[in-house]
């Protein structure tokens, strides 16, 4: 799609404000990377252009010199909870990310387990990790935290806590996903670290909200919807706006915890070098775009992309319709409905004309393609047909894949595999076009388009099955479906 983010700029000038921060403080810095460290589709599709490992590229900048320590909630431990990007549990990405890093020459230090209640789902996996020659820690849930400052600052407290060993002056602090308790995590080491003689610092690489963008910017409001189950609330922060009159946004977990860094760093070191909640913050990214029109779009489809999906998952009775009231609200404070965005109604008009579920994508010039359900092939899977043929200029009426080369795949899918749908889906059609474009060059041309389909938008009017929803999102599909099963 257009970009409308400097993705050059933001590593730049990213980087060295970091590199600031390090340098304002003594021996050890403990920085909290909010967000995903890589893989950040969140941040690729409101702000296009943004490339999803730009964390961990600055941070290879460093690697000499830093550490990191991954942190998981026993909560969500207990919970399994999953990531929705990667359909995988937390505990699992745990591992993925530990691998990821190693891979690219960075150092993981060790595991720390939040929350901490004596949860047994929490306990076998300490113990996984520990067979596998993984340090791992435990932080307790402290009660009254984060606004019972007094037994938060004490050795009932954050003393508590296993002290985390680190080797490195620079530690990066993780998680597979938010909530997880990193600043905890943080605010907790610069106590032991205190007790254990070691000056240490304090900074957030959070890259939302953004803090020099409005309240209600589409940016800010779409990263709202993206953590409506953990009711995160954007808000002016008022620590920065009394310190110098100026507005800033930061959301409440922060505002919330600020009283409780504040009395670590005066009961420490006597003075606190942070005057706000966004003080604290190293982010850059609301300098570095470059198209304000593009990126506001692109936050508004996400927002209603965020607004299916939680019907998605209520539907599929994975989340409350708390959630979904909650972007329903955001919605409505931005303005918009499902009809703003444009596949969502070009995909209802496609179903009303057929009478049967169809799909339809937005491509980068604004062109609109549909789809429909056929008994050869599933609406997402004539969707991509479709729209790699109208990107490789070859007519609609041609048929990429031969009916007689379609029927013996259904066989299998329901005589071998005891399937009961017997459409192609996604993945099915994609290895179908490979195995032919060896001697049909439009099927060739039309692979050749699918690097043309990242940031797309998308819409089905029926729920996505689980490989259909995998597939989209490894094109880099911005993807949304009614919360209708199929029938």
């Amino acid at each position: 799609m257009k970009c409308g983010f400097d993705n050059d700029k933001y590593l730049k000038i990213q980087s060295e404000h970091i590199k600031e921060r390090i340098a304002q403080f003594g021996d050890k810095l403990y920085l909290e990377f909010g967000g995903k460290l890589f893989d950040d589709h969140h941040a690729s599709r409101v702000l296009p252009g943004f490339q999803p490992d730009s964390k961990l590229r600055m941070l290879m900048q460093l690697s000499d010199y830093a550490e990191i320590i991954i942190v998981i909630s026993a909560i969500d431990i207990e919970k399994n909870k999953v990531r929705g990007d990667l359909g995988i549990t937390y505990d699992m990405d745990v591992l993925r990310l530990r691998e990821e890093f190693q891979s690219r020459g960075l150092y993981v230090g060790s595991v720390v387990v939040t929350h901490y209640n004596g949860q047994s789902s929490a306990d076998a996996f300490r113990k996984k990790l520990e067979r596998l020659g993984i340090v791992t820690y435990v932080h307790y849930t402290i009660d009254g935290y984060p606004n019972n400052v007094a037994l938060i600052d004490s050795d009932e407290g954050f003393g508590r806590n296993d002290y985390v060993k680190t080797k490195r002056p620079l530690v990066i602090v993780t998680a597979p996903g938010p909530g997880s308790g990193k600043m905890a995590v943080c605010l907790s080491q610069l106590y032991q670290e205190h007790k254990h003689g070691i000056k240490a610092g304090y900074a957030k690489f959070e890259t939302f909200p953004i803090w020099n963008l409005p309240l209600n910017h589409p940016v800010n409001i779409a990263y709202e919807a993206a953590t409506a189950d953990l009711d995160d609330v954007n808000m002016i922060d008022p620590f920065h706006l009394e310190a110098y009159g100026k507005t800033a946004i930061n959301y409440n977990r922060d505002i919330e915890i600020f009283p409780v860094l504040d009395a670590l760093f005066r009961g420490i070191y006597g003075s606190n070098p942070y005057k706000s909640p966004t003080d604290m913050g190293v982010n850059m990214a609301g300098f570095c775009i470059s198209d304000d029109d593009v990126c506001r779009q692109a936050a508004l489809d996400e927002v209603i992309r965020r607004y299916y999906n939680a019907l998605r998952q209520m539907a599929e009775g994975a989340c409350n319709d708390a959630e979904v009231n909650k972007i329903a609200m955001l919605m409505n404070r931005a303005g918009i409905t499902t009809a703003t965005r444009r596949t969502t109604v070009a995909a209802k008009q496609r179903k009303e004309e057929t009478g049967v579920h169809s799909a339809a994508i937005e491509l980068a010039d604004g062109t609109i393609i549909t789809s429909k359900t056929t008994d050869l092939l599933g609406p997402c899977a004539s969707l991509i047909l479709n729209a790699t043929k109208y990107l490789a200029g070859i007519a609609h009426e041609v048929k990429l894949i031969p009916q007689e080369m379609i029927e013996p795949i259904q066989m299998t899918k329901l005589s071998y595999l005891h399937g009961k749908n017997p459409r192609l889906h996604t993945d099915e059609v994609l290895v179908a076009l490979s195995m032919l474009s060896i001697h049909d060059d439009n099927c060739r041309r039309a692979l050749e388009m699918l690097p043309e389909l990242r940031g797309c938008q998308v819409h089905c009017t029926v729920m996505l099955s689980e490989v259909d929803r995998k597939i989209l999102g490894k094109l880099g599909i911005g993807m949304s479906s009614d919360p209708v099963r199929k029938g």
